[in-house]
Protein backbone atom coordinates (compact mmCIF):
# COMPACT_ATOMS: atom_id res chain seq x y z
CA UNK A 1 0.00 0.00 0.00
CA UNK A 2 1.39 3.33 -1.05
CA UNK A 3 2.39 5.90 1.54
CA UNK A 4 0.28 8.48 -0.18
CA UNK A 5 -2.60 10.05 1.61
CA UNK A 6 -6.04 9.24 0.52
CA UNK A 7 -7.88 11.79 -1.80
CA UNK A 8 -7.21 15.20 -0.47
CA UNK A 9 -6.97 13.82 3.51
CA UNK A 10 -3.32 15.67 3.06
CA UNK A 11 -4.85 18.66 1.99
CA UNK A 12 -5.21 20.74 4.97
CA UNK A 13 -3.81 24.43 4.12
CA UNK A 14 -7.20 26.61 4.16
CA UNK A 15 -7.78 28.61 0.93
CA UNK A 16 -8.02 32.23 0.51
CA UNK A 17 -11.30 33.26 -0.68
CA UNK A 18 -12.80 36.18 -2.94
CA UNK A 19 -16.37 37.30 -3.40
CA UNK A 20 -16.36 39.32 -5.85
CA UNK A 21 -19.10 41.26 -7.88
CA UNK A 22 -20.06 40.34 -11.75
CA UNK A 23 -22.64 42.23 -12.58
CA UNK A 24 -25.65 44.21 -10.38
CA UNK A 25 -26.89 41.26 -9.24
CA UNK A 26 -24.67 38.70 -9.54
CA UNK A 27 -21.94 37.49 -7.55
CA UNK A 28 -19.22 34.44 -7.13
CA UNK A 29 -17.49 33.05 -4.18
CA UNK A 30 -14.51 31.17 -5.09
CA UNK A 31 -11.83 29.56 -2.99
CA UNK A 32 -8.48 29.00 -4.67
CA UNK A 33 -9.44 25.46 -6.16
CA UNK A 34 -11.91 24.76 -3.82
CA UNK A 35 -15.83 23.96 -4.46
CA UNK A 36 -17.33 27.17 -5.88
CA UNK A 37 -20.74 28.75 -4.78
CA UNK A 38 -22.72 31.85 -6.53
CA UNK A 39 -25.01 34.61 -4.85
CA UNK A 40 -28.09 36.30 -7.00
CA UNK A 41 -29.31 39.23 -5.41
CA UNK A 42 -32.73 39.90 -6.54
CA UNK A 43 -35.05 43.27 -5.59
CA UNK A 44 -36.71 40.95 -2.72
CA UNK A 45 -34.46 37.96 -1.92
CA UNK A 46 -31.34 36.22 -2.09
CA UNK A 47 -30.47 32.57 -4.04
CA UNK A 48 -27.62 30.94 -3.32
CA UNK A 49 -25.73 28.29 -5.74
CA UNK A 50 -24.33 25.17 -4.31
CA UNK A 51 -25.16 25.30 -0.99
CA UNK A 52 -21.36 24.48 0.45
CA UNK A 53 -20.15 21.23 2.48
CA UNK A 54 -21.95 21.89 5.90
CA UNK A 55 -23.61 24.14 7.84
CA UNK A 56 -19.97 25.52 9.59
CA UNK A 57 -18.58 26.24 5.99
CA UNK A 58 -21.76 28.03 4.93
CA UNK A 59 -21.26 30.63 7.50
CA UNK A 60 -18.61 32.38 5.83
CA UNK A 61 -20.59 32.95 2.78
CA UNK A 62 -23.96 34.02 4.85
CA UNK A 63 -21.49 36.31 6.18
CA UNK A 64 -20.48 37.74 2.69
CA UNK A 65 -23.74 38.17 2.13
CA UNK A 66 -25.16 40.13 4.90
CA UNK A 67 -22.19 42.36 4.37
CA UNK A 68 -24.21 43.56 1.31
CA UNK A 69 -27.98 42.41 1.74
CA UNK A 70 -30.65 41.62 4.90
CA UNK A 71 -33.25 40.72 2.13
CA UNK A 72 -34.11 36.35 3.46
CA UNK A 73 -31.76 33.73 1.30
CA UNK A 74 -35.21 32.39 -0.19
CA UNK A 75 -33.51 29.93 -2.16
CA UNK A 76 -30.77 27.58 -2.40
CA UNK A 77 -30.11 25.68 -5.98
CA UNK A 78 -28.16 22.63 -6.17
CA UNK A 79 -26.52 22.38 -9.17
CA UNK A 80 -25.54 18.45 -8.61
CA UNK A 81 -26.52 16.21 -5.87
CA UNK A 82 -22.53 15.94 -4.47
CA UNK A 83 -22.26 16.30 -0.25
CA UNK A 84 -19.47 18.75 -0.73
CA UNK A 85 -21.81 21.65 -2.70
CA UNK A 86 -25.30 20.62 -0.79
CA UNK A 87 -24.88 19.27 2.84
CA UNK A 88 -24.66 23.07 3.94
CA UNK A 89 -28.50 23.33 2.71
CA UNK A 90 -30.03 23.80 6.74
CA UNK A 91 -27.68 26.91 7.06
CA UNK A 92 -30.05 29.15 4.83
CA UNK A 93 -33.28 28.23 6.25
CA UNK A 94 -32.12 30.29 9.23
CA UNK A 95 -31.47 32.96 7.01
CA UNK A 96 -35.08 33.48 5.14
CA UNK A 97 -34.76 30.02 3.46
CA UNK A 98 -37.72 28.94 1.85
CA UNK A 99 -36.84 26.52 -1.30
CA UNK A 100 -33.92 24.21 -2.14
CA UNK A 101 -34.30 23.40 -6.05
CA UNK A 102 -32.97 20.78 -7.86
CA UNK A 103 -33.24 18.87 -10.95
CA UNK A 104 -35.31 15.37 -11.76
CA UNK A 105 -31.68 13.73 -12.54
CA UNK A 106 -30.48 15.48 -8.96
CA UNK A 107 -33.20 14.40 -7.01
CA UNK A 108 -32.75 10.64 -8.20
CA UNK A 109 -29.13 10.34 -7.85
CA UNK A 110 -29.77 11.60 -4.17
CA UNK A 111 -32.35 9.10 -3.80
CA UNK A 112 -30.40 6.21 -5.55
CA UNK A 113 -27.19 7.11 -3.63
CA UNK A 114 -26.92 10.54 -1.36
CA UNK A 115 -26.36 8.49 1.51
CA UNK A 116 -23.19 6.30 0.14
CA UNK A 117 -22.09 9.82 -1.25
CA UNK A 118 -22.34 11.68 1.96
CA UNK A 119 -19.41 9.03 3.91
CA UNK A 120 -17.42 8.73 0.45
CA UNK A 121 -17.05 12.50 0.71
CA UNK A 122 -16.36 13.36 4.02
CA UNK A 123 -13.69 10.77 3.77
CA UNK A 124 -12.06 12.42 1.15
CA UNK A 125 -12.02 16.00 2.04
CA UNK A 126 -11.38 16.55 5.60
CA UNK A 127 -11.15 20.36 5.62
CA UNK A 128 -13.82 21.09 3.52
CA UNK A 129 -16.38 19.34 6.06
CA UNK A 130 -14.88 21.23 9.16
CA UNK A 131 -17.86 21.06 11.58
CA UNK A 132 -19.47 17.85 9.74
CA UNK A 133 -21.52 17.25 12.98
CA UNK A 134 -23.61 20.10 12.03
CA UNK A 135 -24.89 18.68 9.11
CA UNK A 136 -28.33 17.08 9.53
CA UNK A 137 -28.66 14.50 7.19
CA UNK A 138 -28.97 14.92 3.51
CA UNK A 139 -30.24 17.52 1.83
CA UNK A 140 -33.58 17.03 0.32
CA UNK A 141 -34.81 19.24 -2.69
CA UNK A 142 -38.28 21.15 -1.96
CA UNK A 143 -38.78 21.97 -5.40
CA UNK A 144 -37.76 19.58 -8.03
CA UNK A 145 -38.20 20.56 -12.14
CA UNK A 146 -38.06 17.94 -15.04
CA UNK A 147 -35.69 20.46 -17.84
CA UNK A 148 -36.39 24.44 -16.76
CA UNK A 149 -37.70 26.90 -14.04
CA UNK A 150 -38.02 30.50 -14.49
CA UNK A 151 -37.54 32.33 -10.72
CA UNK A 152 -38.58 35.93 -10.79
CA UNK A 153 -36.55 37.72 -7.46
CA UNK A 154 -39.09 41.02 -7.76
CA UNK A 155 -38.23 42.03 -11.48
CA UNK A 156 -34.75 40.24 -11.84
CA UNK A 157 -35.81 36.73 -13.91
CA UNK A 158 -33.87 33.83 -12.79
CA UNK A 159 -33.55 30.61 -15.66
CA UNK A 160 -32.73 27.29 -13.42
CA UNK A 161 -31.97 24.52 -16.56
CA UNK A 162 -31.03 21.08 -17.39
CA UNK A 163 -29.47 21.90 -20.28
CA UNK A 164 -27.43 18.05 -20.81
CA UNK A 165 -25.43 15.56 -18.99
CA UNK A 166 -21.56 15.84 -18.01
CA UNK A 167 -20.60 15.65 -14.64
CA UNK A 168 -23.23 14.32 -13.15
CA UNK A 169 -26.52 13.12 -15.13
CA UNK A 170 -28.39 16.24 -13.86
CA UNK A 171 -26.52 18.71 -13.58
CA UNK A 172 -28.18 22.06 -13.35
CA UNK A 173 -26.74 25.77 -14.51
CA UNK A 174 -28.46 28.89 -13.69
CA UNK A 175 -28.47 32.13 -15.86
CA UNK A 176 -29.52 35.88 -15.38
CA UNK A 177 -30.38 36.51 -18.97
CA UNK A 178 -30.48 40.21 -18.71
CA UNK A 179 -26.70 40.23 -17.71
CA UNK A 180 -25.41 37.41 -19.30
CA UNK A 181 -24.44 35.64 -16.28
CA UNK A 182 -24.07 31.49 -16.04
CA UNK A 183 -23.46 29.95 -13.36
CA UNK A 184 -22.49 26.78 -14.54
CA UNK A 185 -21.55 23.99 -11.43
CA UNK A 186 -19.16 21.55 -12.19
CA UNK A 187 -20.12 20.93 -16.15
CA UNK A 188 -16.99 24.09 -16.25
CA UNK A 189 -13.70 23.80 -14.61
CA UNK A 190 -10.65 25.82 -14.87
CA UNK A 191 -7.18 25.69 -13.22
CA UNK A 192 -8.48 22.37 -11.27
CA UNK A 193 -9.22 19.31 -12.59
CA UNK A 194 -12.69 17.96 -13.58
CA UNK A 195 -13.67 15.10 -10.98
CA UNK A 196 -15.63 12.41 -13.27
CA UNK A 197 -16.37 9.34 -10.97
CA UNK A 198 -19.73 9.95 -11.55
CA UNK A 199 -19.73 11.75 -15.48
CA UNK A 200 -21.55 11.17 -18.02
CA UNK A 201 -18.24 11.46 -20.01
CA UNK A 202 -19.47 10.88 -23.65
CA UNK A 203 -22.51 13.12 -23.61
CA UNK A 204 -20.22 15.84 -21.86
CA UNK A 205 -18.55 17.81 -24.79
CA UNK A 206 -21.82 18.34 -26.56
CA UNK A 207 -23.54 19.99 -22.96
CA UNK A 208 -20.22 22.36 -22.90
CA UNK A 209 -21.23 23.42 -26.90
CA UNK A 210 -25.09 24.36 -25.46
CA UNK A 211 -23.34 26.24 -22.90
CA UNK A 212 -20.83 28.10 -25.09
CA UNK A 213 -24.07 29.16 -27.18
CA UNK A 214 -25.34 30.93 -24.50
CA UNK A 215 -22.82 33.59 -25.00
CA UNK A 216 -21.83 34.40 -21.54
CA UNK A 217 -20.14 36.94 -20.35
CA UNK A 218 -19.00 36.35 -17.41
CA UNK A 219 -19.15 32.65 -16.09
CA UNK A 220 -19.01 30.93 -12.57
CA UNK A 221 -17.22 27.28 -12.69
CA UNK A 222 -17.25 24.62 -9.99
CA UNK A 223 -13.89 25.10 -9.65
CA UNK A 224 -11.56 27.87 -10.28
CA UNK A 225 -11.75 31.60 -10.65
CA UNK A 226 -14.42 33.69 -12.09
CA UNK A 227 -14.28 34.01 -15.76
CA UNK A 228 -15.47 37.64 -16.20
CA UNK A 229 -15.03 38.22 -19.81
CA UNK A 230 -16.15 35.97 -23.09
CA UNK A 231 -12.62 34.88 -24.10
CA UNK A 232 -12.25 33.86 -20.46
CA UNK A 233 -15.52 31.85 -20.97
CA UNK A 234 -14.32 30.36 -23.90
CA UNK A 235 -11.03 29.53 -22.15
CA UNK A 236 -12.59 27.71 -19.46
CA UNK A 237 -15.50 25.82 -21.81
CA UNK A 238 -11.86 24.58 -24.37
CA UNK A 239 -9.92 23.64 -21.08
CA UNK A 240 -12.99 21.40 -19.83
CA UNK A 241 -13.99 19.71 -23.02
CA UNK A 242 -9.93 19.12 -23.64
CA UNK A 243 -9.86 17.44 -20.10
CA UNK A 244 -12.87 15.30 -20.37
CA UNK A 245 -12.43 14.69 -24.12
CA UNK A 246 -8.38 13.48 -23.61
CA UNK A 247 -9.82 11.12 -20.46
CA UNK A 248 -12.11 9.44 -22.47
CA UNK A 249 -10.62 9.01 -25.54
CA UNK A 250 -7.04 7.36 -23.62
CA UNK A 251 -9.09 5.18 -21.72
CA UNK A 252 -10.65 3.96 -24.79
CA UNK A 253 -7.44 3.37 -26.47
CA UNK A 254 -6.35 1.61 -22.90
CA UNK A 255 -9.69 -0.57 -23.68
CA UNK A 256 -8.59 -1.97 -26.89
CA UNK A 257 -5.18 -2.72 -26.27
CA UNK A 258 -7.06 -4.86 -23.26
CA UNK A 259 -4.81 -2.99 -20.75
CA UNK A 260 -6.07 -3.57 -16.94
CA UNK A 261 -7.43 -0.33 -14.80
CA UNK A 262 -3.46 0.52 -13.88
CA UNK A 263 -2.19 -0.05 -17.15
CA UNK A 264 -5.04 2.25 -18.19
CA UNK A 265 -4.17 4.50 -15.89
CA UNK A 266 -0.46 4.93 -16.61
CA UNK A 267 -1.85 5.01 -20.21
CA UNK A 268 -3.92 8.05 -19.31
CA UNK A 269 -1.57 9.78 -17.55
CA UNK A 270 0.86 9.70 -20.69
CA UNK A 271 -1.72 11.68 -22.46
CA UNK A 272 -2.80 14.25 -19.67
CA UNK A 273 0.11 14.63 -16.88
CA UNK A 274 1.84 17.06 -19.32
CA UNK A 275 -1.37 19.40 -19.84
CA UNK A 276 -3.08 18.64 -16.27
CA UNK A 277 -0.87 17.48 -14.01
CA UNK A 278 0.18 20.76 -12.13
CA UNK A 279 -3.51 21.91 -11.40
CA UNK A 280 -5.95 21.41 -8.51
CA UNK A 281 -7.14 18.73 -7.31
CA UNK A 282 -5.85 16.62 -9.81
CA UNK A 283 -3.98 13.52 -8.18
CA UNK A 284 -6.58 13.54 -6.15
CA UNK A 285 -9.27 13.32 -9.13
CA UNK A 286 -7.39 11.17 -11.57
CA UNK A 287 -8.19 7.44 -9.92
CA UNK A 288 -11.45 7.94 -9.63
CA UNK A 289 -11.61 9.77 -13.22
CA UNK A 290 -10.08 6.61 -14.81
CA UNK A 291 -11.57 4.23 -13.04
CA UNK A 292 -15.05 6.12 -14.69
CA UNK A 293 -13.44 6.28 -17.77
CA UNK A 294 -12.71 2.93 -18.81
CA UNK A 295 -16.54 1.60 -17.59
CA UNK A 296 -17.85 4.39 -20.07
CA UNK A 297 -15.50 2.87 -22.48
CA UNK A 298 -16.83 -1.03 -21.55
CA UNK A 299 -19.97 0.42 -22.24
CA UNK A 300 -21.11 1.44 -18.64
CA UNK A 301 -23.75 3.96 -18.76
CA UNK A 302 -24.90 4.83 -15.99
CA UNK A 303 -21.81 5.26 -13.28
CA UNK A 304 -21.47 2.85 -10.24
CA UNK A 305 -21.71 4.07 -7.13
CA UNK A 306 -18.92 5.10 -5.34
CA UNK A 307 -18.84 3.98 -1.06
CA UNK A 308 -16.01 4.83 1.27
CA UNK A 309 -14.73 1.28 0.83
CA UNK A 310 -14.59 1.50 -3.14
CA UNK A 311 -12.76 4.80 -2.71
CA UNK A 312 -9.80 3.16 -0.63
CA UNK A 313 -9.87 0.15 -2.44
CA UNK A 314 -9.52 1.50 -5.95
CA UNK A 315 -7.28 4.54 -4.80
CA UNK A 316 -4.64 2.23 -2.83
CA UNK A 317 -4.89 -0.43 -6.30
CA UNK A 318 -4.17 2.58 -8.57
CA UNK A 319 -1.07 4.03 -6.64
CA UNK A 320 2.24 3.20 -8.15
Amino acid sequence: MSEKKFASQADLEEKKTSFIQLSPNAYAYTAEGDPNSGVIIGDDSVMVIDATATPVMAQALIKHIRAITDLPIKYVTLTHYHAVRVLGASAYFKEGGEQIIASRGTYELIVERGAQDMQSEIDRFPRLFAGVESVPGLTWPTLVFEKALTVFMGSLEVNIMHVGMGHTKGDTIVWIPSQKVLFSGDLVEYDAAAYTGDAQLEEWPATLEILRAMQADKLVPGRGPALINPTEVNKGLDYTKDFVTTLLSSAREAVAAGKDLKGAMAHVRSKMDSKFGHVFIYEHCLPFDVTRAVDEAKGIKHPRIWTAERDKEMWFALQD
